[in-house]
């Protein structure tokens, strides 16, 4: 049985925070810079750049690329051999805390949904926990802001709307999001399992490589599909036109009832923002 403190989490966590919303993923850059290249539109070129220059300098300046430094979602991978010495749950929290207070990060979070007043140090996190076998600690810190969050969507389809029920739904949510996300945006998609689980599949989805396809083939030519068909609807950067309209489309899917088939879109900003650690 091996044991990690509560307070290395604490720390980790404070890191990861205030690193996630300065340093964009590498693969998110590297695409950007190949749309950028690739962009035969020029106004949609120009917004292009600007946002590359925009992650330069927050990587320069160590400054958050967007003013909306999102709620913390903090993704577990738990070894099912370690034993936390401490409160799990409160060492996260602790490490938003320090992170966003101590970061200059702005607090966007509420104590309720209806009162809306703030907590003033962006906790609670989001918590999502996954036991995997081994004695190891992965923390994954992905802030999500939520003009993206917002544009997110989720129908419980039936069975019979099949395939191409699938995809019309995918494109309808990013169509109906338009330009709302700040586009060019990342796609999660989670098909399967029941109301909550394909949410959640939806936002895992955001956390994979966007140069990494799904390990099946039937669903890596849907990804690579759908993200054709995303562009082609001409929303482009920040709705201006063009053929950037997504980056990526990854897609998660599990096991479902014979009655259901849920799908979830969860729409991601350009500023797709994450960073793990293992303890």
């Amino acid at each position: 049985m091996r044991e990690i403190n509560a307070q290395d989490i604490t720390a980790a966590v404070k890191r990861l925070c205030m690193e996630a919303n300065s340093y964009l993923p590498g693969d998110i850059k590297e695409r950007i810079c190949k749309c950028y290249e690739n962009e035969p539109w020029d106004l949609a070129k120009n917004i292009l750049g600007i946002i590359k220059e925009n992650y330069e300098i927050a990587e320069d300046k160590y400054v958050p690329i967007c003013q909306d430094t999102g709620v913390a979602c903090v993704f577990l991978e738990i070894g099912q051999d370690v034993h936390i010495n401490g409160n799990l749950e409160e060492a996260i929290h602790q490490g938003v805390r320090e992170g966003y207070i101590e970061g200059c990060l702005r607090k966007s979070v509420v104590r309720d949904p209806l009162d809306r007043v703030n907590t003033t140090d962006n906790t609670p996190a989001m918590i999502y926990y996954n036991i995997v076998p081994g004695d190891g600690l992965k923390l994954t810190v992905a802030p999500k802001g939520f003009g993206s969050e917002n544009m997110s969507q989720i129908k419980m389809l039936k069975p019979s709307d099949g395939l191409e029920g699938v995809k019309a739904f995918i494109l309808k949510a990013v169509e109906d999001a338009g330009p709302n996300p700040c586009p060019p945006i990342v796609v999660g998609v989670g098909i399967g399992g029941t109301f909550d689980k394909a949410a959640f599949l939806a936002k895992k989805a955001l956390m994979r490589d966007t140069n990494v396809r799904n390990a099946d083939p039937f669903y890596a030519d849907l990804e690579n599909e759908m993200l054709e068909k995303i562009n082609a609807l001409g929303i482009g950067p920040q709705g201006v036109g063009g053929k950037t309209t997504a980056l990526a489309v990854n897609i998660e899917k599990m096991a479902t009832h014979i009655a259901g088939l849920p799908v979830a879109v969860n729409i991601n900003c350009h500023v797709t923002r994450h960073k793990s650690i293992e303890l």
